[in-house]
């Protein structure tokens, strides 16, 4: 019965977003010259993952932490073509922190903490959502790490993190694991090992390698360990959890048992304790050409540092060996005085080549243009 759609009008689901009513301070927003910045939709509480589809429907998991079945699922619809949602449509509700979303073959899929779903023909049955069918469910059902960000990859199957079920432990597999499953759900195995925790990662548009930022574990300092971009360039790679941090750090309980020479190190170390999650290389043509050799990533905040960091989307460039630098924002000032007022999590591209931010204390979906006049965008230089 969780997963019947409730017996109600459409008129009920499928709500009216405003946007630019319920738009904050964008002055406070910094982007390099030549972007802008707006809301394509507001009120859409939690909102966290992102998907979209070939039509242009935006669909957005959401994750209330005050809840254990709080989550809903939404599709954004932009009827007028606007680029601005004017629908809100509630696909499914009450889930178990139903973070991930992935739009594939016309189907979405839907990762709660313990269990993938899938919602059939979506953008046709918007008006009347189908039941959702259980592709796995043999997933932990841990709530420490266990939400989900989940993809395809350009070999077809379904990807699907889940993380350590605590700040640190040696646990056997699945835990610190990416895994994969074919899209029925069948064959998962693990793809990579030593993953504390990761909620973004994407598939270079060239190599086909994954990158994925990974969360450093808590309680060693303000100043380590430093959360990590990491690069997969083999399937069964041990990236060093709980043993080694960022490449070079021993673990003070469990350095003893293995080496940090054992694993493969980041391929960048990031900020500490920035909560570095949503990640997308850049596949649009709306933005300048060198911003497609960058990967994109959401730093949804510290938590745990005496002077709070992150709060901005970052970009790093990737060169065509694989060599990461130049790590630098590319959306910063939800942090303004050492408070927050938003907190970026995932990105997606549309079809024009804008990019759209999630903002799940906001519950605002942003979007970032680049106009090419070569001024300031919102809130003016760095």
């Amino acid at each position: 019965m969780k997963y019947l759609r409730l017996a109600l009008v459409f008129a009920a689901l499928a709500l009216p977003v405003t946007a630019q009513s319920s738009a904050p301070d964008l002055g406070k927003l910094k982007l390099p010259p030549g972007f802008e910045i707006e809301v394509f939709a507001a009120d859409v509480a939690y909102a966290r993952s992102l998907t979209v589809s070939p039509s242009g429907v935006v669909y957005v998991g959401t994750m209330n932490m005050r809840s254990r079945d709080g989550g809903n699922v939404y599709a954004l619809v932009d009827s007028d073509g606007d680029f601005r949602a004017d629908r809100k449509v509630t696909l499914l509700e009450g889930l178990y922190l139903p973070n991930g979303v992935a739009w594939n073959d016309g189907d979405l899929f839907v990762a709660e903490v313990d269990k993938v779903l899938r919602l059939d023909d979506i953008d046709a049955s918007l008006e009347s959502p189908p039941a959702p069918v259980v592709v796995n469910d043999t997933f932990p059902s841990d709530r420490h790490h266990g939400w989900k960000f989940i993809r395809f990859g350009p070999d077809g199957k379904l990807y699907v993190p889940v993380g350590a079920p605590c700040n640190i432990c040696e646990r056997e597999d699945p835990y610190a694991a990416i895994l994969r499953m074919n899209r029925d759900g069948s064959d998962l195995e693990v793809f990579a090992r030593g993953v504390r925790n990761t909620v973004g990662f994407d598939w270079h548009p060239e190599t086909g390698d994954l990158w994925f930022t990974d969360n450093g574990r808590d309680l060693m300092g303000n100043d380590i360990p430093p959360d990590e971009l990491n690069r997969v360039t083999e399937a069964g790679q041990h990236f060093g959890y709980p043993y080694c941090h960022a490449g070079t750090i021993s673990d003070p309980e469990f350095g003893e048992k293995r080496p940090c020479s054992d694993f493969v190190a980041p391929a960048l170390p990031l900020g500490p304790h920035v909560a570095a999650i949503g990640t997308r290389f850049y596949r649009g043509n709306m933005f300048p050409a060198e911003y497609r050799s960058k990967v994109f990533f959401a730093e949804h905040g510290s938590w745990n540092r005496d002077d709070k960091i992150g709060y901005r989307v970052m970009t790093v460039d990737i060169d065509a060996d694989g060599n990461a630098s130049n790590y630098e924002p590319f959306v910063e000032g939800w942090l303004q005085d050492g408070q927050d007022w938003g907190r970026p999590a995932d990105l997606e591209v549309l079809a024009d080549g804008s990019m759209l931010i999630s903002d799940d204390k906001g519950g605002i979906v942003y979007r970032v243009t680049y106009k090419g006049t070569g001024e300031a965008a919102a809130g003016g230089d760095r």
